[in-house]
């Protein structure tokens, strides 16, 4: 695939850490990427598996950065997960090894989030930047005392910050995997769950999709179990040397997002 078939895609589903900025570092190309989509008349979404945050959040932090969102922009891990949890899981009670912000993100799609151990349906695991080992020992008690559904928001071994990277949900769920033999399920990226949530919402079809992301093993994978084109960008976690070494590969490489500008 070449670059010049970025002209094909109408939806762009962008991954946010690693490929639009860093930590709190908007990249210089964003905004102008961001702008081009829109004045050819073709949408993007944000679509991150960071559920330390609540849409509302990421829409107050990319107004901060400079960039006007609405709600209606985003697809997260955390609503991914409520759809989920409304699926299968409709009246459950759930125990969130997570943020207030995911907190908040579930109870207002409906469910009853208790740290009451004995009233616990169902476990959920995010990406918690407020996490405490009174949770890590909750999901514990919880796992070899019950059999419980026990949901992982997303598979991050790390979160890119503009000073390297620190634990993510994947890796906190290797350590409760180490102390109790569990693993969850998981439900954002690399699933293809978001991806084709994106397409139904919106009416765009896998020929005009694309997920544009700098983890192959998330964004990339997502978009390969989709269906979709698979944009790897090299400005966050991955390397040459981790993409020469991953037998899932994307369909193209840029060094990053802002190279696609002309070819919108």
């Amino acid at each position: 695939m070449k670059i010049e078939d970025i002209s094909k895609v109408n939806l762009f589903l962008f991954d946010m850490d690693g490929t639009l900025y860093l930590g709190n570092q908007l990249y210089d190309f964003t905004v102008e990427l961001l702008c081009t989509i829109r004045n050819a008349g073709k949408r993007y979404l944000f679509m991150t598996n960071n559920s330390s945050k609540s849409v509302a959040d990421y829409v107050k932090k990319l107004a901060k950065l400079g960039i006007e969102a609405t709600e209606e922009d985003f697809i997260t891990s955390s609503q991914a997960t409520a759809y989920y949890l409304k699926l299968h899981h409709k009246d459950a009670r759930l125990y969130v090894c997570g943020t207030e912000s995911l907190k908040t993100e579930l109870r207002k799609n409906g469910f009853t989030v208790t740290e009451e151990l004995d009233e616990v349906d169902c476990i959920v695991m995010g990406f918690d930047t407020e996490l405490t080992f009174k949770k890590l020992e909750d999901v514990c008690k919880l796992l070899l005392g019950r059999e419980l559904p026990y949901i992982a928001t997303n598979p991050d071994y790390v979160c890119p910050t503009e000073y390297g990277s620190v634990p993510d949900c994947g890796s906190v769920c290797d350590m409760i995997f180490n102390a109790t033999g569990k693993r969850p399920v998981v439900i954002g990226k690399p699933t293809a769950l978001m991806p084709e949530l994106a397409m139904a919402e919106h009416g765009y079809t896998k020929e005009e999709t694309a997920v544009i992301g700098d983890r192959i093993y998330t964004d990339i994978k997502s978009g390969l179990n989709a269906g979709i084109m698979g944009v790897l960008v090299m400005s966050g976690e991955t390397t040459q040397e981790i993409l020469e070494a991953s037998e899932d590969k994307p369909h193209l490489v840029l060094s990053d997002a802002g190279q696609m500008i002309p070819y919108i």
